[in-house]
């Protein structure tokens, strides 16, 4: 076991104070479910932008950044950095509509833009589909990922870490509601960000790396540091870069980055206090998720590949480590043993901080579908705030044993878990941007789209063999990306038109409720709409973002002239941003 007694006494005194606001949140958040799920809608955008961002540093997202970069380089990041477009379409057009919508769940919406029988299904397969079946399979993930870090730090069996882990979360989680969640998250950002770059300045510090001038000249990462592939390599160049961003981001549903906004980014936007609160909390989120956070990472990763150059090397230096377990992504644990007494207990007590902010927000998210969009809409509508309450909780606990299964024994590695989530998502993207504005789409659109995509995923992933895709330019996976894509894309768009659009009524009632303002013809509403200056706002908070995150990349890499251009650009992106909110 690496830690000693001072590293006991930091993590010790984390949990205290985690399930000290558990505890004290459950004084409020057992008052109804509108308390418990949404907080009674009373969240500030800076406490929910934190909270956002607290929950996707997870404990997985270290080991996936790592694997990435081991695997294809720093620009192999651009398969999430390609979201931040869906994240700022999500900020400048969809916040406001969702907290205007009012629903408590962004299921709900299923029963506001669309009627009939059709759309009771919809919500309630969703609810069980996402709430359970997806959702375990995201905490699967996370889970997977405390196992891999605990089995190098503490030399626990998996089975051990699933329990505890388990037992803590699901405690605080069911106690404090969503308000407990995200007070929590604010409290374990804090520690996670800083273990996160104290992790990176130890490694960056080590005898055999040499500081950053020897960290970038060294002969083991020669075509790994580049920010954006290399142009001469038309393969890389497409598979990593112009396929995220051109397709990518519309196309495919991911939790954290849904398309037109969703999940838990929507269920923090319904507890803001207002419109101006969901957006500022969207925005927040957006550049401390994209610009801030990925370099400490990256950097703990490009030490990895010196002092780890494969997995051989790592499995010499602990060879306990189950093999089940054993990937490029196991290499960021492995450098967290560099860390000395004491800084190694604050860098582990923020890795747990992040397993458990994602964890718990996934927990009451799924438990919100669940009770929400399940037991009370289908089992029992008239059931009392006390009950609901108590079934949250009892789900809350339910899901966590799930996910724990799950990651013992499905799952191998965070790149697979991600891979998975993509593929079954693929191509019903533009159906959630398109809802919103499109009063041709109905919801038999959304179930077809639903299941080809899943149809897609599962003969993709199981029956499609590699070289059966095998090509010049694109790998595996980016093919399997864009036939999935393509698939489900065609049929959506062909039964929607070949299928009736929701009746007057329904159509009428939601674009009085939502006020879209433009793609609805002959219905009331305001049609003064400032798409064109949202759309603009979306350029400008991208350009502003990737300037960002480009200008810290920059100055670590010593190009101190790119750094400040940069920086400049993403200031005055700053400025027309805020100018655009405060108007």
């Amino acid at each position: 076991m690496v830690l000693n007694s001072i590293d006991w006494v930091v993590i010790v005194t984390f949990f205290v104070i985690v399930l000290g606001i558990g505890v004290a949140a459950s004084k409020t958040a057992g008052k109804s479910s509108l308390e418990y799920f949404l907080a009674g809608k009373s969240m500030p955008w800076w406490l929910l932008g934190v909270s956002m961002v607290a929950t996707t540093f997870s404990a997985d997202t270290p080991n996936l950044v790592t694997g990435f970069v081991r695997e294809g380089g720093v620009a192999k990041n651009w398969a999430w950095w390609s979201f931040l477009i869906t994240g700022m379409v999500t900020v400048f057009i969809y916040a406001r509509l969702w907290r205007r919508s009012g629903v408590l769940t962004d299921l709900e919406f299923y029963e506001l833009r669309y009627g009939g029988r059709a759309a009771s299904f919809l919500r309630g397969f969703r609810a069980l589909y996402l709430g359970i079946f997806f959702n375990c399979l995201i905490m699967g993930s996370v889970t997977l990922a405390a196992i891999k870090i605990s089995s190098i730090l503490f030399g626990i069996d998996p089975i051990y870490t699933v329990v505890i882990a388990s037992i803590v979360v699901a405690a605080y989680s069911a106690l404090g509601g969503i308000k407990g969640v995200i007070w929590t998250d604010f409290f374990q950002f804090g520690i996670a960000l800083i273990g996160a770059i104290y992790a990176a300045y130890v490694a960056v510090s080590q005898p055999e790396i040499g500081g950053f001038d020897g960290l970038l000249s060294h002969q083991a990462l020669e075509g790994k540091l580049d920010i954006i592939p290399d142009f001469n390599n038309t393969s890389l160049i497409v598979s990593m870069f112009i396929i995220p961003l051109a397709v990518q981001w519309w196309s495919v549903w991911y939790p954290g980055a849904e398309p037109g906004g969703g999940g838990y980014i929507a269920q923090r936007m319904l507890a803001s206090k207002n419109e101006k609160h969901a957006v500022g909390a969207t925005l927040f989120f957006n550049f401390a998720h994209y610009a801030l956070r990925p370099w400490p990472w990256i950097l703990v990763a490009l030490a990895s590949i010196i002092l780890f150059p494969d997995l051989d090397s790592i499995q010499r230096a602990f060879p306990n480590i189950n093999e089940q377990y054993l990937g490029d992504d196991i290499a960021y644990p492995v450098m967290l043993t560099l860390l000395s007494p004491g800084w190694l207990g604050l860098v582990v007590a923020s890795l747990i901080a992040a397993y458990m902010s994602t964890i718990s927000t996934h927990l009451n998210w799924g438990s919100s579908y669940v009770v929400n969009d399940f037991y009370q809409r289908f089992i029992k509508p008239d059931a009392s705030e006390k009950e609901l309450v108590n079934v949250g909780r009892l789900s809350t606990v339910l899901l966590m044993i799930i996910a724990g299964l799950l990651s013992l024994t499905v799952l191998e590695n965070a790149t697979q878990a991600f891979n998975i989530l993509l593929l079954s998502g693929a191509g019903t993207g533009a159906i959630f941007l398109l809802r919103w504005f499109w009063w041709r789409i109905n919801a038999i659109t959304e179930i077809v789209g639903m299941i080809v995509a899943t149809i897609n995923a599962f003969v993709l992933v199981l029956v499609v063999r590699d070289e059966m895709l095998a090509n010049t330019y694109l790998d595996s996976f980016t093919m399997r990306l864009l036939i999935a894509t393509g698939i489900t894309t065609v049929v959506w768009v062909v039964t929607t038109l070949m299928t009736k659009p929701e009746s007057e009524e329904k159509l009428k009632s939601f674009v009085a409720k939502v006020n879209p303002g433009i793609g609805w013809k002959n219905y009331e509403g305001d049609r003064s709409s400032s798409l064109g200056l949202n759309i603009l706002s979306v350029f400008i908070g991208t350009i502003g973002v990737y300037s960002a995150l480009f200008a810290i990349g920059n100055l670590i890499y010593g190009n101190i002239f790119y750094a400040l251009g940069l920086f400049g650009l993403f200031v005055l992106s700053v400025y027309l941003i805020i100018r655009w909110w405060e108007s």
